[in-house]
């Protein structure tokens, strides 16, 4: 069985040999921009799950910008964690946004000029959240850059104790891979693959998080990501 970083090394190479990325290079070591990531927007927006979602969190990455965009042209609410959590999530809503500014507001250069970071008790309730991956498996297995936000994140939102929510990844068809990911139990895995071709569903067996493994967590950690203390302070002080 590879390793997750060697099927991360491998997607990197794959992506960046058939000039099928996008700015910002290298593609190695981030969340991997792509060509067609339009397309797999478009094949979100179809989707029930997203028509009936109102609050919809996005990863900040330059993949899922196109889907950042249409959340808000769509007069939902956009849902977007600071880089590395270090301030909690930034909010965004449609009421904000002047008509024809949607891509503006949801690049990660401008969205605090239209959101507001918000603290972790006003935190509404999520409806749908879309992931940038790395590698997805057609089984719902996942791999993001290696830093665990997703994963994490969704284990946040658990804890606060927001219902489990449909996860959508958004990937090139190229970030598909056969290869047997190995999977912790407090990795992310999504209900849907979007690529710039399909729509996927993955009838994953793999459980989500139900919440933080605080005893996973450590010191640094709560120095790196204050807002793991505030969410020990919400529900365990």
């Amino acid at each position: 069985m590879l390793s997750k970083q060697e099927i991360r090394e491998e997607i990197w190479e794959l992506l960046t040999e058939r000039k099928l990325g996008r700015f910002p290079f290298p593609l190695r070591n981030r969340i991997p921009n792509f060509k067609g990531s339009e397309k797999a927007a478009q094949f979100v927006t179809t989707m029930s799950e997203y028509r009936k979602a109102h609050v919809i969190k996005v990863n900040p990455d330059a993949p899922q910008l196109p889907i950042r965009a249409q959340i808000l042209r769509d007069r939902k609410t956009l849902l977007v964690p600071t880089p590395r959590l270090r301030a909690g999530f930034i909010i965004v809503k449609p009421e904000w946004v002047p008509e024809g500014e949607e891509r503006k507001a949801a690049s990660l250069s401008h969205i605090k000029s239209y959101g507001k970071e918000i603290p972790l008790s006003e935190m509404p309730q999520i409806d749908l959240i879309i992931v940038g991956s790395v590698a997805l498996h057609r089984d719902g297995r996942r791999i993001g850059k290696g830093e665990g936000y997703a994963d994490r994140e969704y284990a946040i939102i658990r804890e606060l104790g927001n219902p489990p929510v449909p996860v959508i990844g958004t990937v090139h068809s190229t970030q598909l891979t056969n290869k047997d990911i190995p999977i912790d139990p407090y990795d992310l895995s999504v209900d849907w693959i979007a690529t710039e071709t399909e729509l996927i569903k993955t009838n994953t067996p793999y459980e989500k998080p139900k919440g933080i493994k605080w005893e996973l967590v450590k010191e640094k950690e709560f120095e790196e990501m204050p807002v793991l203390r505030d969410i020990w302070n919400l529900t365990k002080g």
